[in-house]
């Protein structure tokens, strides 16, 4: 086979391949046995009918489309390979010639993977990271844990931020009620923000047994259009007010929040074990962060074909949705919910794909510069890690998983590491 490839734009061209007359017998074979099955031919049985009687009767062209169905796919693939293109787009087929006897010649138009040229992209200078965790540090946590192991009790003084008040409440519009705007018995953290703006700011100082009005205005950008933007009274009725009893911080208070800790002493330490932990974790992924975005940015890309960023866009759309279907919302409940549509979600993703794509083909290419490529014992440490993470048999991951794509996935890793292991904090 003789492939030629010209290039016809920045990142597309004409592929132009021949197909040997070998390989099309071999497809007018596969053609003529896909079809003779289906024949009636007088004087023979449903599917004995011979070759040369069809060629006879129908010509060998009849088989021309389906033979070339047959041998395209890999003639193909060995003229991509042999013209040293990466495709990123589906090929426009365009059959130049089908001549019988005689090679047929194709012409394909394609999109490839644009050209990369790095920049530094190693000993990168990033910004330098806080791991240190302070006493303050564990205090906080520790005084989270004692906010949600706090109890509710009715008290009789006036409600104040951070007490809960059990209310009836309906909304009213120009004296009319307005749908949803009403609830009975609906306990109310005061300065949880889950309420419009300036709603609970309004019930501080109530007390068991007010009845008052409350004003105020939805937000223009509020969901149901019919009241964004409008002023509301809601009649709202106090029933009780409770604040919360805060736990003791002792001893007793640890062993009861983590039975794997016999002191407060113990719980601090365990605390700031993974205050520290945590902190580690995430300074290096924000320096991980900070010189990949360093080396994308050093690097150059003259122009991003707009078939991969289409097809991020939708790997993105796919993921969220599929996120979505795990927890019981299907793609059409969540457009409900949300108000929007696909072509909403669409220009969601579509802000952040451009970078994505630049980030993934600078990173494949720090990779190929590097010579980075995936052992078979870093691929099977791949499948043993998405194993676990996943819950599935490995079997069931090589299933799911080509070869191709774990090697990829674990070059890929392979070359962020380089990076961001070169990288100095100051």
């Amino acid at each position: 086979m003789t492939a030629k490839w010209e290039k016809k734009g920045t990142n597309d061209g004409v592929l132009t391949f021949s197909i040997a007359n070998e390989e099309i017998q071999k497809g007018l074979t596969t053609a003529f046995n896909k079809v003779k099955g289906q024949l009636n031919v007088p004087g023979f049985r449903k599917g004995k009918v011979s070759r040369t009687v069809f060629n006879r009767m129908y010509g060998e062209e009849a088989l021309y489309e389906d033979a070339l169905n047959a041998v395209l796919p890999t003639a193909y693939e060995a003229a991509v390979l042999e013209a040293g293109i990466d495709p990123v787009s589906q090929p426009k087929i365009d059959v130049k010639s089908m001549e019988k006897g005689e090679a047929w010649t194709i012409e394909a138009e394609v999109t490839v993977k644009p050209e990369v040229k790095l920049g530094e992209y190693k000993n990168l200078t990033v910004a330098k990271q806080d791991r240190e965790v302070t006493e303050e540090d564990v205090e906080n946590r520790l005084k989270a844990v004692q906010e949600q192991q706090a109890e509710l009790v009715i008290k009789e003084d006036a409600a104040a931020e951070g007490d809960t008040v059990v209310i009836d409440f309906e909304g009213f519009v120009n004296d009319e009620a307005f749908e949803g705007g009403k609830g009975d018995n609906y306990s109310l953290e005061l300065g949880s923000h889950s309420f419009i703006p300036g709603f609970e700011d309004q019930l501080v100082g109530s007390k068991a047994g007010d009845s008052l009005d409350v004003k105020v205005t939805f937000p223009e950008e509020y969901q149901a259009e019919d009241l964004a933007g409008k002023e509301a009274v809601f009649k709202v009725t106090v029933h009780e007010v409770k604040g919360k009893e805060l736990p003791e911080l002792d001893d007793e208070f640890a062993k009861d929040v983590d039975d794997s800790v016999s002191s407060l002493a113990e719980l601090k330490e365990k605390y700031r074990t993974e205050l520290t932990e945590g902190k580690e974790k995430a300074a290096k992924e924000a320096v991980e962060e900070a010189a990949i975005k360093q080396a994308v940015s050093n690097a150059e890309i003259v122009e991003l074909p707009h078939v991969m960023v289409h097809d991020e866009v939708h790997r993105a759309m796919d993921e969220f949705l599929n996120n979505m279907q795990r927890q019981g919302i299907d793609p059409q409940m969540y457009y409900q919910l949300t108000g929007s549509t696909e072509e909403d979600l669409h220009k969601q993703f579509e802000g952040e794909a451009d970078e994505r794509v630049k980030t993934n083909l600078v990173i494949e290419a720090i990779a190929k510069a590097e010579g980075l490529e995936a052992t078979e014992e870093e691929i099977a440490n791949e499948i043993k890690e998405l194993s676990e993470a996943y819950n599935m048999p490995e079997a069931q991951i090589k299933r799911v998983l080509t070869e191709d794509m774990l090697k990829h996935d674990v070059t890929m890793k392979k070359a962020v590491d380089l990076v961001t292991s070169t990288a100095v904090e100051a």
